[in-house]
């Protein structure tokens, strides 16, 4: 993940004085352990500063509002009783340190009141308050001295900037052999050597200075020829120079993003915003892949449980349908008692239907008529069990039949793609808390509201496809109208699937078939050639009373074979051009 560097920093503190000084606190949010924002009003508007110290993706930036759910973090409640009301008067920097002063006062032209400093420097980045006096009284991490030896954070104490870095300040003024001199000192990657010997520099800036005169980034220092120190001391100054006009230009790259002109690139509306989606996509995907895997451990974990009380419980019926053998046992002793003998162990007596002889193992210490007591006994216990057994594993298979459902979505999830795949797993999330098979606490949240997969039929009629079993339900229940079709895999863990019709018409052939191939392909069968799919109108779908989420009965259904490949290439298509048209929207909407 790139980090924030000394350049994109210094870009966003020029944005945020150009737009928010003055500004006034009207509110204090930590949205996470790691992230606080502040609602800042001016008098042209009002927005979110979000303050991070992520040890991976600490920024400064104005971002969207955080959600509507409590706030039960100290840090952020001493921010809103230090700075509400007051206004934010200054935004300083320190000398080629990625550290920011925000200063606060009563109104503009006043003396400063607090200080808050955002350090940005990976995993050691923090905020902390002051007082105009510079003593400490609050920070988003405390240090101690168990911690760190070289620099305390603790509330009391006086503030003390991190410690200066030795390596020397890039200078306009300074001539090109001395620069050329310092970079080349020790052979090495020529990226790496401008990063080692001077402040102030990322790893990703000097490779896009590098690639901007045409060398490679990788390439030794001793390799380079005169034209080629000319040509990047160029880009060198141009980049000192950008830095004292303020002429970011902030843009995406493939694997990143840069606020320099030097990469073919798409255009950002302004620097914090390219910070702000970057870093949120970065996060997202992070997040992302952990609560996927661990949601697949858990839910591997139920179902192989769930199958192994299956198998009991189908082995116990085994044993119970031989219940019809204990009571013609206890018949037969009953009728041939005159054949029994003291002390037996075993009698052989012939079969009531067929005559065949059938060998009875005996209890020698009971006579004939205890030992067909026994046999009674047996029979009337196995008949009960299986009373008993079957209502079980009825509902440990609609059990099993819920999580593979679940487990279908989870699956279907492959990669992150957009912030709807992260609220989907965190619907599944909180559907499994819920359901009592996620430990945890259940927060009140306000989740954001994903949208559905959305395809077209060839006739133009819209096809919706629900992620996982809250939109299910919402699709089937309370989308869905009279004149839809309702689609799902037969018998097999799957998303419903609703083809929209207008009032009046009629779906073609291949309408339905489209159809089909999706729902094939979101479901379990995705990897098969053909799935069997069952369609219906709306009115024969229902929900039984105390089912699960996502889990119905349906009937009146008609059988169509799905095709997955097909429903994947239809998908992956229909996604592809929506890329495009968001792409060309985001590029026309770009400041030129």
């Amino acid at each position: 993940m790139q980090t924030v560097d000394f350049t994109t920093l210094t870009a966003v503190c020029a944005e945020l004085r150009q737009g928010w000084l003055p500004a006034r606190v009207e509110q204090a949010y930590q949205r996470d352990r790691f992230t606080v924002a502040l609602a800042l009003r001016t008098l042209t508007g009002r927005d979110w500063l979000t303050i991070s110290w992520h040890p991976q993706a600490a920024r400064l930036c104005v971002d969207a509002p955080p959600p509507r759910d409590p706030d039960t973090f100290t840090f952020s409640q001493q921010l809103r009783h230090q700075l509400g009301g007051l206004a934010l008067v200054a935004i300083e920097m320190a000398a080629w340190e990625r550290v920011v002063d925000l200063q606060f006062a009563r109104r503009p032209g006043e003396a400063t009141l607090w200080h808050l400093y955002v350090e940005i420097m990976g995993k050691y980045s923090n905020v902390i308050l002051a007082t105009a006096e510079q003593q400490v009284i609050t920070a988003a991490h405390q240090v101690g001295a168990q911690q760190s030896s070289v620099r305390t954070i603790q509330t009391g104490q006086p503030y003390q900037p991190p410690p200066a870095l030795r390596d020397p300040q890039p200078r306009l003024d300074e001539p090109l052999a001395l620069w050329q001199e310092r970079v080349s000192l020790v052979p090495g990657k020529l990226w790496k050597m401008l990063l080692q010997n001077y402040r102030g520099l990322s790893p990703s800036l000097t490779r896009q200075m590098v690639r901007a005169v045409g060398l490679d980034p990788n390439q030794s220092t001793d390799t380079l020829k005169p034209e080629d120190w000319g040509r990047l001391f160029e880009r060198w100054r141009e980049w000192l120079e950008i830095l004292d006009t303020s002429a970011f230009r902030p843009a995406r790259l493939e694997t990143g993003y840069t606020v320099m002109p030097w990469a073919s690139a798409s255009p950002a509306p302004s620097t914090q915003s390219l910070v702000a989606e970057y870093y949120q996509q970065e996060l997202n995907q992070q997040i992302f892949a952990q609560l996927r895997h661990q949601l697949q451990q858990k839910l591997t974990s139920l179902l192989k449980k769930l199958a192994v009380k299956a198998e009991d419980f189908r082995q116990r019926l085994q044993q119970s349908d031989r219940a019809e053998q204990y009571r013609q046992r206890a018949d037969m002793l009953m009728a041939y008692l005159h054949e029994w003998q003291p002390g037996m162990s075993q009698i052989q007596l012939a079969d009531f239907e067929t005559g065949e002889p059938i060998a009875i193992a005996l209890d020698p210490t009971k006579n004939a008529v205890q030992n067909a007591q026994s046999f009674y006994k047996r029979h009337q216990k196995m008949k009960r069990s299986r009373g008993a057994i079957e209502p079980l594993l009825l509902e440990v298979e609609a059990e099993m039949a819920y999580l593979e459902q679940v487990e279908v979505a989870i699956t279907q999830l492959e990669v992150y793609q957009s912030a709807d795949d992260l609220a989907s797993l965190q619907e599944i999330q909180q559907e499994l808390q819920q359901q009592g098979y996620l430990d945890g606490e259940q927060r009140q949240t306000r989740a954001a509201k994903t949208e559905f997969y959305r395809y077209q039929a060839p006739s133009g009629f819209d096809i919706l496809v629900g992620r996982n079993n809250r939109q299910n339900d919402e699709l089937t229940f309370k989308v869905a109208t009279e004149y839809d079709l309702w689609f799902h895999t037969q018998e097999i863990p799957g998303s419903h699937l609703l083809l929209r019709l207008d009032p009046g018409a009629v779906a073609q052939e291949a309408d339905l078939q489209t159809a089909a191939d999706l729902a094939a392909y979101h479901s379990r069968a995705r990897q098969s050639d053909q799935a069997p799919v069952v369609y219906t109108d709306l009115k024969h779908v229902y929900k039984p009373k105390g089912a699960k989420p996502g889990m119905v009965i349906y009937k009146e259904e008609t059988v169509i074979w799905g095709r997955p490949q097909a429903g994947k290439a239809i998908a992956e298509t229909q996604a592809s051009s929506a890329q495009q048209a968001i792409a060309t929207q985001q590029r026309g909407s770009a400041p030129r």
